[in-house]
């Protein structure tokens, strides 16, 4: 969901234009076949001409295509400004935005954990073995299924609970900040582990960060700031 709300809204002067799915295709495909006809989109989403007009009028006028007769459409001035957030992000690394894990052991009781979610206003906690790897990780969800109706599920170590590595969708320290946003809408997660491999063997990482939703916010919210306070000094 919200890598679907960066794509779909352009921020154009001081407005949020939000485009349909279809014009961002069309964007897309410019993107990566400019200068390409009105003929050449047609048949590429399968639809006719006239079927694409008005979607490529609007698209025109707000300026992220131009057109030229008899060359075809290519990328504006106003997508190419309006992208640069997008590609700030792409070239932000995950470990310039991550934040610090809350770690817990595998051998800490669901009752410890629960109190351990609280203390630490943490949305997951991460399991480690007793070798300080990454082994998987804790939700208020699995906590609240396996309590229900069971009165000895306090005592339960988390390791019996958790969601084991490697079936946890991750992120490396050098991938984009894109790349985080892709996987979270993805997999529908609101947050991930940031992992380093073992180089002996592929198991049982070291976990050095964690991202979330609100990671991402606060760095769109950041990088709208700046933006302003730049058109504001030109």
């Amino acid at each position: 969901m919200l890598y679907q709300i960066i794509m779909t809204h352009i921020k154009i002067g001081g407005s949020t234009i939000q485009l349909s799915s279809r014009q961002l295709e069309l964007l897309e495909l410019v993107k990566k076949h400019a200068p390409v006809t009105g003929e050449q989109l047609a048949e590429s989403l399968g639809v006719s001409r006239p079927t694409l007009r008005s979607d490529l009028s609007l698209l025109v006028m707000l300026g992220l295509l131009d057109a030229k007769p008899k060359v075809g459409y290519f990328l504006g001035n106003t997508y190419r400004s309006s992208s640069e957030p997008l590609q700030r992000l792409n070239s932000m690394q995950v470990r310039e935005v991550q934040g610090v894990p809350v770690n817990v052991p595998d051998s800490l009781s669901v009752h410890d954990a629960v109190i351990t979610l609280f203390t630490e206003n943490a949305d997951t906690l991460l399991v480690v073995n007793e070798q300080k790897r990454f082994v998987g990780i804790v939700t208020p969800k699995d906590l609240l299924k396996i309590t229900l109706g069971n009165a000895g599920a306090a005592a339960i170590p988390v390791s019996m609970v958790m969601t084991r590595y490697p079936n946890i969708v991750s992120l490396m320290p050098e991938d984009s900040v894109m790349e985080a946003i892709r996987k979270m809408s993805l997999h529908q997660v609101d947050c991930l582990p940031v992992v380093v491999p073992r180089e002996e063997q592929a198991l049982d990482p070291e976990v050095t960060g964690w991202v979330s939703k609100s990671n991402i916010i606060r760095l769109m919210a950041d990088i709208a700031t700046v933006g302003e306070l730049g058109e504001q000094d030109l």
